[in-house]
């Protein structure tokens, strides 16, 4: 197999750094030339590459909607009740619509693990082997006070032998509870003021220069993946063996930066194979048509599920609400993520439907109760305890409920349609703790019983 070792980096002590870029793409073209790659060939060569999780599996529920029956009260999702139906079937007459009681699929990724977003642990799948392999032996990233991402990348780090800084906006809570708890206990917190935490580059910059010292070096993500063409081999990441001198004190330290929410083009990666693996024949297969649906922080998982389905010519619509921003801010980084993939792996040097994307790879959708993004709005705890009472499935009301809310309503206007709708379950339990202590008066007027459930046939 071809194999170019090229480091796109002007970082001290990153290997090849000394290469000319301009001499490297003129040997990139020669070599795309010679071996003729296909964009399949692409694709596969991206993938096999060596990965956090050790294999992509996920568990996929079914979600029934039926009329709520008896007595109840007006809420979220109005005279509806939900069915959960653990394990579907996915034969050849799946999906044959009930157009008295619509469904939509749940993605469970929120069971990846116990202490990680599915989304993040989505996002770092493809990123923590390459700090494995390139002798990283500190991380620096940032978030708010109750940050998925800071804990997921405080955790994943730890159980590879990588310490983690982490750059937290605001200030420390009275109490120590949901994420900020486990930032606390697997990373090194600090707390910045809001008006630093404005500048976050150079906020992140100058933190990583502090932690690397006069003798370590400070790297970025892009510095650090390889290109396309690095030979890689597709076995999970053995946690814990690492180089025995990352873990001594006076070794030279090595300091990645990892953007707010990991939204850097590796992130995309680990998404790129959920999607693989949802597509085999046995689960959602690559005839039927899908409405994938996911709630938007940053905004990388719905680009990478895009970049996925258009990848492997699925089709499939990715759906995703809109929490953080704008739809035109969303769709700024939505044009500048793909950009960078193109360049990145290579398909802008072949003949691919990627080149020719000019409207987007996602459907951007403002949430159907705009507000701020953090705040929660009266009666969400309530449509909360309703879905989890009645399908054993916990949704917070910041990101997930969101996306639950879309699915909902997706598949009511699909009842009589051709498309499945699909929601893919980022996690988010431990917000929950957090929202607690804000919210203290909705979480107060949660009552035991207030909703009827029901079991679904297996």
């Amino acid at each position: 197999m071809l194999k170019l070792q090229f480091q796109a980096s002007k970082s001290k002590g990153i290997p090849n750094s000394d290469i000319d870029p301009i001499a490297y793409e003129a040997d990139l073209n020669q070599a795309l030339s010679e071996v003729k790659l296909s964009s399949e060939d692409l694709i596969s060569n991206m993938l096999n590459r060596k990965w956090m999780l050790r294999i992509p599996d996920t568990k996929l529920h079914q979600i029934m909607l039926s009329p709520l029956q008896g007595r109840h009260r007006d809420g979220t999702f109005g005279k509806i009740s939900f069915v959960n139906k653990a394990y579907p079937y996915f034969g050849d007459h799946v999906m044959e619509k009930d157009r008295q009681h619509p469904s939509f699929y749940v993605v469970r990724d929120d069971l990846l693990h116990p202490l990680v977003n599915g989304n993040k642990a989505r996002k770092l799948d493809g990123l923590l082997p390459l700090l494995v392999d390139h002798s990283v032996t500190d991380v620096v990233t940032c978030g708010g006070c109750q940050s998925a991402h800071a804990a997921a990348v405080a955790v994943s780090c730890a159980e590879t032998g990588i310490k983690t800084h982490l750059l937290l906006r605001g200030e420390p809570p009275e109490v120590l509870t949901g994420y900020n708890l486990i930032s606390t206990v697997y990373g090194n917190v600090t707390y910045v003021p809001r008006y630093l935490y404005a500048h976050r580059e150079s906020m992140l910059k100058s933190h990583a220069n502090l932690v690397a010292g006069f003798t370590g070096n400070v790297v970025q993500c892009s510095d650090i993946l390889e290109t396309f063409f690095t030979k890689q081999t597709s076995i999970a990441l053995n946690l814990g063996q690492m180089d025995a001198c990352t873990n001594v004190e006076n070794h030279t330290k090595k300091v990645l930066i990892v953007n707010e929410g990991a939204g850097d083009t590796v992130a995309l990666l680990g998404v790129i194979r959920l999607v693989e693996y949802l597509c085999q024949n046995h689960l959602l297969g690559k005839e039927r048509p899908m409405k994938l649906v996911v709630d938007a922080g940053t905004g990388t998982t719905a680009i990478g599920l895009g970049l996925g389905t258009l990848c492997l010519g699925l089709p499939w619509q990715v759906n995703a609400v809109i929490l953080a921003d704008t739809i035109d801010a969303y769709k700024q980084k939505e044009k500048a993520l793909i950009s960078d993939f193109r360049t990145q792996f290579g398909f802008h040097l072949i003949d691919h439907c990627i080149n020719e994307v000019k409207g987007g790879v996602v459907h951007w959708e403002e949430r159907s109760r705009r507000r701020k993004f953090g705040n929660v709005l009266e009666g969400e705890i309530e449509a909360c305890q309703q879905i989890a009472q009645q399908t054993g499935i916990l949704v917070d009301p910041i990101y997930t409920l969101a996306a639950w809310e879309m699915a909902t309503q997706l598949s009511k206007e699909e009842a009589y349609g051709r498309a499945e709708v699909v929601m893919l379950h980022t996690g988010g339990t431990l917000g929950m703790f957090g929202l607690a202590q804000r919210y203290k008066t909705y979480f107060h007027n949660l009552k035991d019983g207030a909703f009827p459930a029901k079991v679904a046939d297996s």
